[in-house]
């Protein structure tokens, strides 16, 4: 490689089943070809240094003192559990800084009610990639969540949860903006499902179809529009 080249820094890309067939041909065609070749050691690669990312790790410290990294414990199930940010935040607030450590019945009640799912076996299925994938979304005013599923004999099977707490500027979001900003991180955290794959979003607020008609849109929610420009969709409102 030549001299003045410089090394890049790019994130890894998750494919599902049908994208990672299509890249799988196309490497082995630039391999046959002569084009790239396989590279057991280079300077320009190094190993992959695991750390936890900024903001979504809570330290706290047990009876006997030792510290115990609490999203280790419950986070990695955030997919498991429905409704997962609702279920905790009495106990996210009471971690937050400067907050007296009161722990009455709300912070018991979610305690034992996440204590409860995280022993609950899942009632998850894995996707039929041959059928469409559906989002069902939602938003409250201090957190937004998102089902992905699939149809199977007219009954709605779970594939994936996903929820997260809204923070700063965006507690201060419409109701419209929340419900909008539920869809964008429903599509991003399942993104690696939905790409080549027929998507249909059910959304309360026709929050898609305002989104993807607005002429004169803020432009935070163009860029959310970005997000829809790739996949096949279908917005569905739903019937209270």
């Amino acid at each position: 490689m030549e001299t003045e080249h410089r090394p890049t820094r790019e994130p890894q890309r998750r494919l599902n089943e049908a994208m990672r067939e299509v890249v799988k041909k196309e490497v082995l065609k630039l391999l046959h070809a002569g084009i790239i070749y396989p590279v057991q050691d280079s300077e320009w690669v190094s190993p992959v240094q695991v750390v936890p990312k900024k903001g979504e790790m809570t330290v706290v410290k047990n009876q006997n003192n030792e510290l115990i990294p609490q999203r280790t414990v419950t986070g990695w199930r955030m997919k498991f559990i429905k409704n997962f940010s609702f279920l905790a935040r009495p106990l996210t607030n009471l971690l937050a800084k400067d907050t007296s450590f009161v722990f009455d019945d709300t912070y018991l009640e979610a305690f034992h009610t996440l204590k409860k799912a995280l022993v609950t076996a899942p009632t998850i299925q894995p996707p039929d990639w041959n059928a469409p994938f559906e989002i069902m979304c939602d938003a409250r005013d201090y957190a937004v969540g998102a089902v992905l599923g699939q149809s199977k004999d007219r009954k709605h099977h779970a594939i994936s949860y996903a929820s997260k707490t809204l923070t700063g500027p965006q507690l201060n979001y419409s109701t419209t903006e929340k419900e909008l900003l539920a869809v964008v991180f429903a599509i991003e955290k399942f993104r690696s499902y939905l790409i080549g794959a027929k998507v249909i979003i059910y959304t309360d607020h026709a929050a898609l179809k305002y989104l993807l008609t607005k002429k004169d849109a803020k432009p935070r929610l163009i860029r959310w529009a970005c997000y829809f420009k790739s996949l096949t969709l279908k917005s569905v409102t739903r019937k209270e």
